[in-house]
């Protein structure tokens, strides 16, 4: 009964394998219309420049029988037919060139065509990634992701270098070779289908034990690059701590995963090679034995066996090269697999179908009983707890609103809603009366700016990371947005003004220096609704008055909302909003909320007193400082 059980699991899995393998391919050819196009006409260049293959094994079968009889019987030399020869010599020469042609048209047909394919798969990862959900980006590793654009689409690049071809033209050729074999002799030619039918099973099954092999070692190898993105990007944290040898043993130990899961499937489709050989021997011997009998009472003839068997050695020799490359082809359909898995991710927030264009003029925010709750991350179990709820709220036009709230409250969820990061779960958020959700990203981003706490800068210089905002603005208009935002003086004292390169990440700027180019990027677009991730609580006292004095002269005449880390924020809003447990629990000015006692003088208290203890703090420090200076 077990034994049967086994048998009946494998045999499904190995269905469900080759389904799965055949769904893949079908799935890359519907997302590859480049590689469609024009792939009959590929496959028939290529059907034509097999046949020049077999040429060979004719003309040496007519050579043969021109000059002798049938197999097995009395043999009685004759006379070579020189003149039909050198005819046949002629037309096989002419033939050959033929086909060379149409081989050669069919492998640069297959070039092209998989070099637009993969340029359009790069292309459209490029854009998926930055068209998926904030969810989306946080159920996967950011070196997941760069290994799905880079290393597994050059995977499939390979594959096409040399597996894709290998199947046009070893198909190609078994193809010919086969109907060929059967206009000879149909009994030999079924018994070289039935000694190699074998090599068929013993290819599916090894194949479903490439498929799992082959996926362990894509997994292993995005979390390779996952961790080594870790390494680089936080090598001044690793540095500081002194924590070198932890996260070399995380680089090993994920190394040591992807060495051994590749060796496992090396080894694995190192078993396939052999086995064509193998039965190619039987094959061989199978038809010499049986042409050799059936021979005088058929008509073989000698010529006809010869020219048999070459064409048997026609038909084995792509087996061999496909077992070959099958492992390959594993790759490769593992890493389409995975890219067809990012692109079927779907946009979130989808884009409207039937786009409303935002007024012209003063824009109000509302929100109309908001609620969000966050989707259970992979292999993580939903709490189904809300991260904001029954949000009903107005903001006119040309207030500034501080949200504060402890840690956990969902002021940070309530910014991303506002921006449209994140779709509400349940109710909805309005624009000038407009939808948020009806509302076309590029209106949208023109209209409504985020300056997040930690802006991101692109490798090159200020102007570059100032320019692609807009890309017709001048050095003139980002000076005049300088200078309007009182930046003059910081970018007269940078060596090269605009054309300061930032570095990587903005590696040669302070973190303050890159809120101010963000506030510059930002005060280009000139937006009506200004949202900040406080962009001053991660710099130092001295540059937040600067960023703040900015900060004010970009938020004139514009609504503003704050997402509050520092209570200093709300002591210069018009309005402060104050969550707690998802939930907006307060709602005025700073004052009124003070003469209140309730959760937002609680939050200001607390803040009060951790800002007196560190400038108390820093006092005793000076005067300690001061105290051993005069001593000394």
């Amino acid at each position: 009964m077990t034994m049967s059980t086994d048998v009946t699991f494998q045999s499904s899995a190995a269905e469900s394998a080759d389904e799965s393998v055949l769904a893949t391919v079908r799935a890359g050819l519907r997302a590859a219309p480049a590689l469609r196009q024009g792939l009959l006409l590929t496959v028939v260049l290529a059907l034509i420049g097999a046949t020049g293959r077999v040429v060979i094994p004719v003309l040496v079968q007519q050579t043969i029988d021109s000059s002798s009889t049938a197999l097995g019987s009395a043999s009685t030399s004759g006379s070579l037919d020189v003149d039909r020869t050198i005819v046949l010599c002629a037309i096989s020469a002419g033939w050959l060139v033929v086909a060379a042609l149409c081989q050669r048209t069919a492998v640069l047909r297959l070039g092209r065509r998989s070099e637009a394919a993969l340029l359009d798969l790069r292309v459209r990862l490029f854009s998926r990634i930055h068209r998926i959900g904030v969810e989306d980006h946080n159920d996967e590793k950011r070196g997941a992701l760069v290994a799905r654009v880079t290393s597994d689409v050059e995977t499939l690049s390979q594959f096409f270098s040399w597996g894709a071809l290998s199947f046009l033209l070893s198909g190609s050729l078994m193809t010919i070779v086969a109907i060929v074999m059967l206009a000879y002799n149909w009994l030999l030619a079924l018994t070289v289908f039935v000694v190699g039918a074998p090599l068929v099973g013993v290819l599916r099954l090894v194949q479903v034990r490439l498929v799992a092999a082959y996926e362990k070692t894509r997994a292993a190898n995005a979390d390779l690059l996952a961790t080594t993105s870790e390494l680089v990007t936080g090598a001044d944290t690793i540095r500081s701590y002194g924590a070198g040898s932890v996260f070399a043993r995380r680089a090993r130990a994920a190394a040591d995963r992807k060495a051994r899961d590749q060796v496992r499937a090396s080894f694995m489709g190192s078993l396939l090679f052999p086995s064509g050989e193998v039965f190619g021997i039987f094959a061989i011997g199978a038809i010499i034995l049986i042409g050799w009998q059936i021979g005088p009472s058929t008509g073989l003839t000698a010529g006809s066996l010869i020219g048999f068997i070459f064409l048997t050695y026609r038909f084995l020799e792509p087996i061999a090269e496909l077992s070959e490359v099958i492992d390959q082809t594993q790759t490769a359909v593992a890493g389409l697999r995975r890219v067809l898995g990012v692109l079927a991710i779907p946009e979130s927030p989808p884009p409207p179908v039937w786009p409303i264009a935002l007024p012209e003029g003063p824009l109000e925010i509302c929100f109309h009983e908001v609620g969000f709750t966050y989707r259970a991350r992979l292999g993580e179990v939903s709490t189904g707890e809300p991260a904001v709820t029954g949000v009903n709220v107005c903001i006119p036009y040309g207030t500034s609103v501080a949200v504060v709230g402890a840690t956990g409250s969902g002021k940070t969820t309530l910014g991303r809603l506002l921006v449209r990061f994140l779709d509400p779960t349940v109710g909805s958020i309005s624009l000038g009366g407009v939808p948020l959700d009806q509302v076309a990203n590029e209106d949208l981003r023109r209209r409504l700016i985020v300056v997040p706490q930690e802006p991101f800068l692109f490798e090159g210089s200020i102007a570059d990371n100032v320019r692609f905002a807009r890309q017709d603005a001048s050095d003139d208009r980002i000076r005049s947005i300088v200078g309007e935002l009182g930046l003059s003086s910081w970018l007269e004292g940078l060596e090269d003004e605009l054309r300061t390169d930032v570095g990587p990440r903005g590696s040669r700027l302070s973190a303050g220096e890159r809120q101010l180019v963000a506030l510059i990027r930002a005060a280009l677009i000139d937006p009506d609704i200004l949202v900040l991730d406080e962009a001053t609580s991660s710099v130092d006292p001295v540059t937040e008055i600067g960023l703040q004095q900015a900060l004010e002269k970009l938020a004139r005449g514009r609504t503003t909302v704050a997402i509050a880390h520092r209570l200093s924020t709300a002591l210069r809003a018009d309005r402060v909003l104050v969550m707690k447990d998802a939930h907006i629990v307060e709602d005025g000015s700073h004052v009124e909320l003070m003469s209140r006692q309730g959760e937002y003088r609680s939050l200001y208290d607390a803040w009060q007193r951790s800002t007196d203890s560190v400038a108390h703090r820093n006092q005793s420090d000076d005067h300690k400082l001061e105290t051993k200076q005069k001593g000394a």
